[in-house]
């Protein structure tokens, strides 16, 4: 525990945490150290959010990372707190969104900064209701309050990395059918302030005893009453986790659809991954279709009721090509099954969308959803004209994409499936939007190309898991370069590719048409912990008004009497 004071010791007793003999200089020896200590808490508490993440996964380590931010910003200035925020945010973004890197070092270190802002003013606000009673609480509150910001702000906001998405398979994923992501990342972080808060008891407890004297016995009483205001703490730190094995889960309902999934691969890599030869792409998604319906006639693999083709499983646009009509349209022929294709397509002269498109055997090209949630400067250039002026590099992004107005339930063969885009994987309305139509399974085609290798692909089949156990649906995942897989309505992968590899495989999955709470109530828990967090937040600003204190906090051991 790091611990700040504003005034020294009293005569005779040593600086706390300073040891029996106070070293040279005093409480200013003591306050340097207490300010590194702070700066590794930050640092370390990011650096574990970052291990929680996929591809490492270690999902456990999340409300350690938590605590150690907690610790680090706790009872100090609002300015000092925004820094050491700022600082936590850095250790905890940079490894994480390692991924945009291709894209260029400066677009990667730019939005890591950005995003950075936030942790840092989650830390002021964490600072300043650190001294209300049941501040674990409102800190985890505040949590959720800064990862709705993160996702709505600026330009669409980005999502991405949020503490829930860590806890893929997890024992605290289960609360993502009570109240979805948000419920996730608010028992994670409550968990990790309920740690913080038995380090700060912990500290205090020691604290008292050197004010006592290193030779006074503490005593069995003694050792009970410090033990207790510790074990407390700790024991609704596992608490957590646990209670949500009580979270109703519906069950299957009998009833299943075949579904192929392809993984045609790319030629190119990083900023090119559709390679200079046009219709490559093209010819590796229908010459996988043709093998699969060769498949097929020899029993090699059953006959699937439909199939998925990943985002982007065309380069060319099959409304405006009839080299790419054709090529589609005998492919789904022979395989004899409606597939779902993924296109670019043109919109008048300027635009395009982002289309998951229905392809019947029959009737050929039909009912189709456009991507709602575009990727900034990816999809669309915000700021055109500036940001043309000022980034040539903003020029790759071409014709600007026109987003879609409605949900993704698609009627494909048998059932109606629910498409989610790629990128739309990470933002809680469009899923869930698409949950409550009844779409089932829910389908996400992707193009992580561009980031093959990276943490990028494993981070977003961690979303997927999440998004099955929010919404009790199968989850099937198309990606042209992979991590293409099958999640089951538990979370569950049950199958996945590797990368930069074609691949192909026939699952039967359940079909699930129950909903869950966090299905039915949609965006309202977090609301309510924004609210709560937002009201902690302002009795933390009356109280500080009140008693026109100095907002630099006080000695852990009065805080915790109040805790």
């Amino acid at each position: 525990m790091v611990q700040e004071k504003t005034t020294g010791p009293a005569p005779g007793a040593s600086a706390p945490g300073a040891g029996p003999d106070v070293p040279p200089g005093g409480p200013a020896e003591h306050g340097r150290r207490a300010l590194v200590g702070r700066i590794v808490c930050a640092v370390a508490g990011g650096l574990l959010l970052f291990l929680a993440f996929p591809p490492l996964g270690l999902w456990f380590l999340a409300p350690f990372g938590v605590a150690l931010l907690v610790l680090a910003v706790r009872g100090t200035r609002a300015r000092r707190a925004l820094w050491l925020g700022f600082l936590g945010g850095l250790a905890f973004l940079l490894p994480a969104l390692r991924w945009v890197s291709p894209i260029g070092t400066d677009a990667w270190l730019g939005l890591v900064a950005m995003e950075s802002l936030f942790y840092a003013a989650w830390a002021v606000c964490a600072a300043l209701t650190s001294r209300l009673p049941l501040w674990p609480l409102w800190g985890a509150a505040l949590w959720v309050a800064m990862e709705w910001a993160r996702g709505t702000f600026p330009f669409g906001g980005f999502p991405w990395a949020r503490v829930a998405f860590s806890q893929g398979e997890s024992p605290f994923t289960p609360y993502a059918a009570l109240g979805g992501a948000p419920l996730v990342s608010f028992a994670v972080v409550l968990c990790g302030g309920l740690v913080a808060l038995a380090a700060v008891r912990i500290a205090a407890s020691r604290v008292g005893t050197r004010s006592e004297g290193a030779s006074a016995p503490l005593g069995p009483l003694g050792a009970r009453r410090l033990a207790l205001p510790v074990v407390l703490p700790l024991a609704g730190a596992l608490a957590v986790p646990a209670a949500a094995l009580a979270v109703p889960r519906p069950g299957d309902e009998g009833r299943s659809v075949t579904v192929g999934v392809i993984q045609g691969n790319v030629p190119g890599r990083g900023m090119n991954p559709l390679g200079d030869e046009p219709a490559v792409v093209l010819g590796n998604h229908t010459r996988m279709l043709h093998e699969m319906a060769q498949a097929v006639r020899q029993g090699a693999v059953r006959k699937p009721d439909l199939v998925v083709l990943p985002e982007n499983s065309t380069d060319i646009d099959p409304y405006r090509s009839d080299f790419a009509h054709q090529q589609i349209d005998a492919a789904v022929k022979d395989l004899g099954v409606p597939v779902l294709v993924g296109a670019v397509v043109g919109i008048g002269e300027n635009n395009r969308a982002t289309r998951s498109l229905v392809w019947d055997p029959v009737t050929g090209p039909g009912a189709y959803y456009d991507k709602q949630k575009l990727v900034p400067f990816g999809e669309y250039t915000p700021l055109k004209e500036l940001v043309l002026a000022l980034f040539e590099r903003a020029n790759l992004v071409g014709k600007q994409s026109v987003p879609g107005t409605r949900d993704g339930d698609l009627r494909l063969g048998p059932v109606t499936v629910g498409a989610i885009n790629c990128y739309e994987v990470a933002f809680d309305d469009i899923v869930g939007g698409t949950a409550r139509t009844g779409a089932s399974p829910l389908v996400v085609q992707t193009n992580n190309a561009t980031y093959a290798l990276t943490n990028l692909p494993a981070q977003q089949l961690a979303m997927s898991q999440l998004r099955a156990v929010e919404h009790n649906r199968a989850v099937i995942t198309s990606a042209i370069t992979g991590i293409s897989a099958y999640v089951t309505p538990q979370g569950k992968i049950a199958w996945r590719t590797g990368e930069l590899v074609p691949a192909m495989n026939v699952l039967t999955v359940p079909v699930r048409t129950a909903q869950t709470l966090a299905t039915r109530v949609g965006a309202l828990p977090e609301w309510l912990l924004i609210a709560v967090g937002a009201g902690a937040l302002a009795a933390a600003w009356r109280r500080r008004t009140r008693t026109s204190a100095p907002f630099a906090g006080r000695a852990d051991e009065q805080q915790v009497g109040e805790a």
